[in-house]
């Protein structure tokens, strides 16, 4: 039988050991369905992510958007294309626009505060998912009304993080995570799913670095080989391990907004089904206009990509409905256990 305290308090042996196994999985899945409905409910919200460009001037190892990627066509959707799009998501009724790039510097801060400006005339939440910034940037965004910030810190192994990262440090990913949670924007840290070289202890790793930060939204996808990177003949993660971890960050931060991701669904058909039932709340629909859409090539495989660029949201509203939930209303921002058990 499960330790459940030892669980939430990041016993990282404990977690090490459980994470090896699918011996403790229906225990694991039962026990995260059971937190998710009594910290967030039976609603699941949309967030629709817009990927405004797929320049990056990064060298990560398992991404396709890498800066050395020749075989890529890129693209940079305009400030009134962005804008445009918002506006027919918030037509659509839903009520947080995930702006989501490569990290990409022709997107200047003067460029991003015009954007965040007219999108906040929508009603809407603003997710920035852009990479790392300065922190002076990050300041001026949450002043000018961006609400979120998702900045996957993808591994908590120091070793495992610099090896992928050219050039960059987990430490100094933290430091960027510590700073967006320090300036009041929900943040969204999360991380891969059997990375080249990962142990089950860099797993607990992840899962300690979420309780450490308390993180507000935690992103978990397999990873998926990309042909055009260096680790284009590495085994990707499988999708009972994934949901394992899923299901214990659910148990771990009990309230936070966790997605069902599209690596999860590109893995397996039902990947997204099983995510919201064992412990996600979350769907983020890809709502990417054509003819960029097909172009944000993180992983082969992506589910959704040369459909009508807007039917992602009937789909997903059947899918959630499909599994005993409810479409959620509202923002769907975090809410504190304070705020839970008044």
């Amino acid at each position: 039988m499960l330790d459940i305290k030892k669980i939430q308090n990041v016993d990282l042996d404990y977690l090490t050991h459980i994470i090896s196994t699918d011996k403790y999985d229906e225990e694991i899945f039962k026990i995260a369905d059971e937190i998710r409905r009594k910290y967030v409910g039976e609603d699941v919200y949309l967030r629709a992510i817009i990927e405004f460009s797929n320049y990056c001037s990064q060298h990560c190892l398992y991404c396709g958007l890498r800066a050395e990627n020749k075989n890529l066509t890129r693209y940079r959707m305009s400030v009134g294309e962005i804008v445009a799009r918002a506006k027919l998501i918030a037509q659509m009724g839903i009520k947080t626009i995930v702006l989501q790039s490569g990290e990409d510097p022709y997107y200047t801060t003067e460029m991003m505060c015009d954007i965040i400006r007219q999108i906040k005339e929508l009603d809407v939440a603003i997710t920035l998912s852009i990479g790392e910034r300065t922190f002076e940037e990050y300041r001026i965004w949450k002043e000018l009304g961006a609400d979120r910030y998702l900045m996957r810190h993808e591994t908590a192994s120091p070793e495992l993080y610099a090896k992928l990262h050219p050039g960059d440090t987990f430490e100094n990913r933290k430091a960027h995570l510590y700073e967006i949670k320090r300036l009041g924007y929900e943040t969204g840290a999360g991380f891969m799913v059997g990375l080249p070289g990962q142990t089950p202890y860099d797993l607990a790793l992840d899962l300690a670095f979420l309780k450490e930060i308390d993180a507000d939204m935690i992103g978990i996808g397999p990873f998926i080989p990309n042909p055009d990177t260096p680790l284009k003949d590495a085994t990707g993660g499988d999708l009972k391990t994934t949901l394992r971890m899923v299901a214990l960050a659910r148990i771990v931060v009990p309230t936070a907004n966790i997605p069902a991701t599209t690596a999860l669904g590109s893995i397996n058909p039902y990947g997204r089904q099983y995510g919201l039932k064992y412990g996600a709340n979350v769907i983020m629909p890809n709502l990417t206009p054509n003819p960029y859409r097909p172009n944000y090539s993180l992983y082969p495989g992506k589910i959704c990509l040369f459909e009508k660029d807007t039917a992602c949201v009937e789909c997903t509203k059947a899918m959630i409905k499909s599994v005993g939930l409810t479409v959620g209303e509202g923002f769907g921002s975090r809410k504190r256990i304070d705020e839970i058990f008044v």
